[in-house]
């Protein structure tokens, strides 16, 4: 390992207690030891010791680099031809999720909007060869700030439906606070979109800017793009992986296979970990791939970097807490991380403060009236606007509905739109197990001459699915049909 004021130990709170250890570590071992026996010996140690099927997305993500490497090399192994069937499956997908996403970001190009790729996507395209090892069945792209909305519409208006349930007309006044927006469509096509490289709580303005000054172009499924560059994609790996637990492992291959192409400006990448505060995560992702993988890290940067992470104060027990595998947690750690992790959430809602106050009308139970609606539940219908409320600059509706519940807790979610405009969301949680029949009544306030002609009420999932295949996902999530029992329109003067 490269010599620094001190050694890094493995014991808390000292950087190499974060590192990843047992299986983990032997996975990322085979992917990463540049002695291919010692690499091959760590999987074969792997898999004589775990079910592949019983491990989880995060282990099957680093297996795929494994079988990309070894290839027939262990075919002798029972466990080889499941390992080279998930190898293959894994590819696929990330082949479909591409070719779904192909079109969107053409369109995306086309209508003027720089594309910039990030993780997985940023390394196939500086590399396509890391294609067959490198699972990526989401596509991250970011775009400036100036241009959110364009690609925003893009996307809206190519039947790419948000992953968190709500409507257009909802986010698109809020996009300037919206860090990035998970899009699916179709059965793989998967694309996040990003305004801002990083997570709100690394947070740089004058580093933003640079990121997109430092870029480099490439070509990616023949279209014409952008990617960080080297220094930016170790930055990127760490900010985006390092303090998640080791929820996904590969950003630390990201991160080795950018150090190994040997192109990193070491006094930019010290300055971005300065900047946006990753001199934790850093240390632990650095030291250990000197110490463990020999990826050779130069000692002044590890030392510069350690030497940050040092400075850091409290929140270095924070950071390292959130660095270490979750696979290593035990009781009073699990807490702890946990308590490490809203502190950082609290500190990102505080950024969101940013955003356009959001109207929420809060549902409660009523007796059933009588009412003229619609014959038959729906998930969207109309709100004619009374002739006399056309001429009054307010209005305050009196709305009451009808819906049949499933038998479980829930949030029943809806809104009322008008055209482009989002007036607001109508909101009531369902506490009780019980199914049946269930009365709402909302009561709110809406600006009438912006209502775009008549008003229409919607319901919506509390969490969006690509597939909705489980009648318990449709019964907890799923947006709930309803029927209009009565409208009333009160002119405010």
């Amino acid at each position: 390992m490269a010599p620094t004021s001190r050694r890094i130990g493995r014991r808390f709170p000292d950087y190499g207690w974060a590192w990843p250890t047992n299986g983990l570590d032997r996975l990322l071992k085979a992917v990463l030891l540049p002695d291919h026996e010692a690499a091959q010996a760590q999987v074969l140690r792997w898999l004589d010791a775990n079910d592949i099927d019983a491990v989880e997305f995060r282990e099957h993500r680093l297996l795929a680099a494994i079988a990309d490497r070894f290839g027939k090399a262990l075919a002798e192994h029972a466990a080889y031809p499941r390992l080279a069937g998930l190898q293959k499956m894994l590819w696929t997908k990330s082949r479909l999720a591409m070719r779904e996403a192909e079109p969107a970001l053409k369109a995306i190009v086309e209508a003027g909007v720089p594309i910039m790729l990030l993780k997985g996507a940023s390394r196939i395209a500086v590399d396509p060869a890391a294609q067959r090892g490198r699972v990526a069945h989401d596509i991250d792209i970011l775009v400036r700030p100036e241009h959110m909305a364009a690609a925003f519409d893009v996307l809206r208006h190519g039947d790419w439906q948000v992953s968190t349930g709500v409507s257009p007309q909802y986010l698109k006044p809020r996009l300037a606070a919206v860090r990035s927006m998970n899009f699916f469509k179709g059965s793989y096509g998967d694309i996040d979109l990003h305004q801002v490289a990083y997570d709100w709580s690394q947070a740089d303005a004058v580093d933003d800017a640079a990121l997109w000054q430092r870029a480099s172009p490439a070509s990616f499924s023949g279209l014409d793009v952008l990617v960080p560059s080297a220094a930016d994609r170790v930055t990127l790996a760490i900010g985006h992986g390092g303090l998640d637990a080791h929820t996904h492992s590969d950003w630390l291959v990201d991160t080795a296979s950018a150090i190994r192409a040997g192109s990193i400006d070491w006094s930019v990448l010290g300055d971005i970990v300065a900047r946006r505060h990753l001199a934790v995560p850093a240390a632990v992702a650095l030291s250990y791939l000197e110490a463990e993988m020999a990826v050779r890290v130069p000692s002044e940067v590890l030392e510069r970097v350690v030497g940050m992470a040092d400075r850091t104060g409290a929140s270095r027990i924070a950071s390292l807490l959130q660095a270490k595998p979750r696979t290593d947690f035990k009781g009073l750690t699990w807490l702890s991380r946990g308590v490490a992790k809203q502190l950082r959430m609290r500190k990102k809602r505080a950024v969101r403060e940013r955003e356009l106050p959001g109207v929420e009308w809060h549902g409660r139970r009523t007796q059933a009236v009588d009412g003229v609606g619609a014959a038959a539940p729906a998930l969207s219908q109309q709100l004619p606007l009374p002739q006399a409320a056309t001429g009054a600059a307010q209005a305050e509706l009196d709305i009451v509905v009808q819906m049949d519940v499933p038998p479980v807790r829930r949030r029943i979610e809806m809104e009322l739109n008008g055209g482009e405009c989002h007036f607001a969301r109508l909101r009531y949680r369902k506490l009780g197990k019980s199914g049946g029949r269930l009365t709402l009544r909302f009561r709110g306030k809406i600006r009438v001459d912006q209502a775009d002609g008549a008003l229409v009420l919607s319901a919506r999932p509390s969490r969006q699915f690509r597939q909705w295949e489980h009648e318990q996902t449709v019964s907890t999530y799923g947006a709930v049909p309803f029927r209009i029992v009565s409208v009333s329109v009160s002119p405010l003067r």
